[in-house]
């Protein structure tokens, strides 16, 4: 079926891409398993195999008035096995973040441990429970966007007890909680970090203090639960770029191995 040249400055850059594509290797524009299993060996020397695999729904999408049987072209064995490779052979490995390290915690506990700022105590005392607790920033703070925020999932205050050293808090659900019961999580000291039970005490006199009636148990000195956004601020203040969220949780999981906690507990205290 011809496709014109007006037809075609409609197209998207994806559509436009096969087009050439075609007439580069004398083709037919016919998306057939064959020639839709060439574009993607061809294209994937060239761009990311994410990329390519976006393309082909462009190309579905625009296709699809001229060649009715493109989508079921698009999901045979064939164009399903060629982008497999693909991503094999020119697939990136994700960009992880690094761990926090027992040293980078040490040196911002160091620095934050005499201020009298509430939100420096805040800051402080989740990075020490969020740390040897396995937790998720997520976990501790509330959603940037209010329309996502679940009061449900916020830790209360009511659920803070003292246990020897340690200390213990219910985790509300999350997405890992299939009973949605929530979890009882046990804050312990890790060999060379700081101790959390100290800090957390005087998190709570500052917090119970300035707000006596609020349930919710991480509170900012505005009286708001602290975001995501808020904490990494803050955590970019005092460590390198590929440190983040996800490193505290990480780092907590790397200091427990490296004590040689059992990998039953780290799973364990992972969730």
């Amino acid at each position: 079926m011809a496709i014109n040249n007006s037809t075609a400055n409609t197209y998207t850059s994806a559509t436009n891409s096969y087009l050439t594509f075609c007439k580069l290797h004398n083709l037919a524009i016919d998306p057939t398993p064959e020639t839709l299993s060439y574009y993607i060996t061809f294209q994937t020397h060239h761009i990311n195999p994410k990329s390519v695999e976006s393309y082909l729904s462009g190309i579905c999408s625009n296709l699809e008035p001229f060649f009715p049987d493109v989508r079921s072209h698009r999901a045979s064995a064939l164009v399903k096995r060629t982008l497999k490779g693909a991503f094999r052979c020119h697939g990136r490995p994700p960009k992880r973040k690094a761990p926090l390290t027992i040293t980078q915690l040490r040196a911002i506990t160091d620095e934050l441990i005499d201020s009298r700022d509430h939100d420096d105590v805040l800051f402080l005392c989740m990075l020490n429970t969020g740390f040897p607790g396995l937790l998720r920033l997520g976990e501790m703070t509330v959603s940037d966007n209010p329309h996502l925020r679940d009061f449900q999932k916020i830790v209360l205050r009511n659920t803070l007890t003292w246990v020897e050293n340690d200390f213990e808090f219910l985790l509300p659900t999350h997405k890992t909680d299939t009973t949605f019961e929530g979890n009882r999580v046990h804050i312990a000291k890790i060999i060379g970090a700081p101790n959390p039970r100290p800090i957390m005490e005087r998190y709570i006199l500052s917090r119970d203090q300035s707000f006596p009636l609020h349930p919710q148990l991480w509170l900012r000195k505005n009286g708001a639960s602290p975001t995501r956004s808020w904490f990494l601020r803050r955590l970019k203040r005092f460590c390198p770029p590929d440190i983040a969220g996800q490193s505290m949780r990480a780092g907590g999981a790397t200091a427990l191995a490296e004590a040689g906690a059992p990998v039953e507990l780290i799973r364990g205290a992972g969730r």
